[in-house]
């Protein structure tokens, strides 16, 4: 075959590969999304000294963010590479996951953000200034680090010393990252702790109302699709109790 059929069959096929991880992709993000979203319902006492009844959330945000999450959408990348090294095994290894890890980190880093930034047509602003100043450092660091064991500290060739402490850097950022969530928290005035129980509260009661008459028909009344339906939504006696 020639040059310009070769092309277009490679083309399509890589197209055809990319729908396939996109797929993957997304399911295996859906269970992330679902773990991540597991709950209970507590007691807590609010600003005002009131008992409220909230879903506490199984898993910190912050936590989730950076480990589950991460591991989901990151997971082309981790497989791809964890796959060549397993086959190069006693071998020089390839340069492919290196740079597959450094490519998509700064894809996500750079154009993933600005595309998430300008999506949003409202004013935009950090809400855990401590969270994102620990994310953006390690991030920058990893960068240097790569850098310094690669061509500074053994030229081509990783550690067993050296892997360890990369994986250290991780559980750092996790508890650095946790430490800065739980001081945001404490250091919020009495308004702010109002309007987040507020939310809490809303959120609650939108999520037994989804579980009693399902995503769809809550959907369809936000809306107004079915305006019939939402006089019909009438919450028990139990339903109220638990959202205060």
């Amino acid at each position: 075959m020639n040059d310009g059929v070769l092309a277009v069959l490679y083309l399509s096929f890589l197209i055809w590969l990319f729908i396939g991880i996109s797929i993957l992709a997304d399911i295996f993000m859906e269970a992330i999304e679902q773990i991540t979203s597991k709950s209970e319902l507590v007691s807590i006492v609010d600003s005002d000294g009131n008992t409220i009844h909230v879903e506490k959330m199984f898993w910190n945000p912050t936590i989730a963010n950076l480990t589950l999450m991460a591991l989901g959408s990151s997971a082309p990348e981790i497989i791809l590479s964890v796959a060549d090294t397993m086959g190069t095994l006693g071998e020089i290894p390839s340069e492919l996951g290196p740079q597959a890890i450094v490519g998509s980190a700064s894809f996500n880093l750079l154009v993933i953000s600005a595309v998430s930034i300008l999506a949003v047509e409202d004013v935009k602003k950090i809400n855990m200034v401590g969270v994102f100043a620990t994310t953006a450092i390690f991030s920058s660091w990893a960068y240097v680090w790569f850098f310094l064991v690669l061509v500074v500290i053994s030229p081509g060739y990783v550690e067993l010393w050296e892997a360890c402490v990369t994986l250290g850097f991780m559980a750092a950022l996790c508890l650095i990252a946790f430490s800065c969530d739980k001081c945001h928290s404490s250091g919020e005035s009495k308004e702010e702790k109002r309007m987040e129980e507020k939310r809490l509260v809303a959120k609650t009661a939108i999520r037994l109302l989804q579980k009693k008459f399902g995503t769809k028909a809550l959907l369809e009344v936000g809306q107004g699709i079915k305006p019939t339906l939402a006089r019909n939504v009438v919450m028990s006696d139990a339903d109220i109790d638990n959202i205060n």
